[in-house]
C-alpha cells in the first residue's frame, strides 16, 4: 500500500517541480518582453547613456551577433522555435531528476527563447536595447540564454551532475 502512495508523491512532486520551472521560464520571458515593449516605446532616437550600458533601441533580424540576418525570417523562425521546444523538452524530462540549478539554468535559457521568439513572431527581427558600445546591442532574453547556458557548462564539469534533486 505505501508503494501507489510514494509513487503519487514521486509523480506529485515531478509535476510541481516541472510546473514551477516553467513558471519560472514565464516570468523571465515576461520581463524581457515587457522591458522590449517599454524600449520601442520610450527609446526610439532617444537613447539613455548609463556609462557602462546604454540604452539604445536597435532591432535585429539574425541571431546571435546578426547571424542569419539575410536568411528568410521563416526560417530563422523556423530553427528558434525548434531550438526552443528541444530546450523545453530536455526542460520537462530532466526537471524531476535534475539538481534546483541545472533546472533553473534551463529554465532561463528557455525563458529568453521563448522571449525572443514571440518578439521575432510578427515582423521577423528581435528588440534590442542593451549597448555597450564595445559588444553588439542585446537584450534580457539574450542575458538570460547566455547565463543559463553558461552555468549548464560549469555544471556538466562536475563529475556528479545533473544529480539527484534530493540532494
Amino acid at each position: 500500500m505505501t508503494a501507489p502512495t510514494s509513487t503519487a508523491a514521486a509523480r506529485s512532486g515531478a509535476l510541481k517541480r516541472r510546473a514551477g520551472l516553467l513558471a519560472l521560464a514565464a516570468v523571465l520571458a515576461g520581463a524581457d518582453l515587457g522591458l522590449k515593449a517599454w524600449a520601442e516605446r520610450a527609446l526610439p532616437g532617444a537613447p539613455v547613456e548609463g556609462g557602462l550600458l546604454d540604452l539604445q533601441l536597435a532591432f535585429n533580424p539574425g541571431v546571435a551577433f546578426s547571424f542569419a540576418a539575410d536568411a528568410p525570417s521563416w526560417t530563422v523562425i523556423a530553427v528558434t522555435a525548434l531550438i526552443t521546444t528541444a530546450v523545453a523538452v530536455a526542460l520537462w524530462r530532466t526537471a524531476p531528476a535534475a539538481r534546483r540549478v541545472w533546472g533553473v539554468s534551463l529554465a532561463a535559457i528557455l525563458g529568453g527563447a521563448l522571449a525572443n521568439l514571440i518578439d521575432r513572431a510578427p515582423d521577423g527581427k528581435v528588440t534590442d536595447y542593451l549597448h555597450t558600445g564595445w559588444w553588439p546591442t542585446f537584450n534580457l532574453a539574450d542575458v538570460f540564454i547566455v547565463c543559463g547556458g553558461l552555468l549548464l557548462v560549469a555544471l556538466s564539469w562536475r563529475d556528479d551532475q545533473p544529480g539527484p534533486a534530493e540532494q
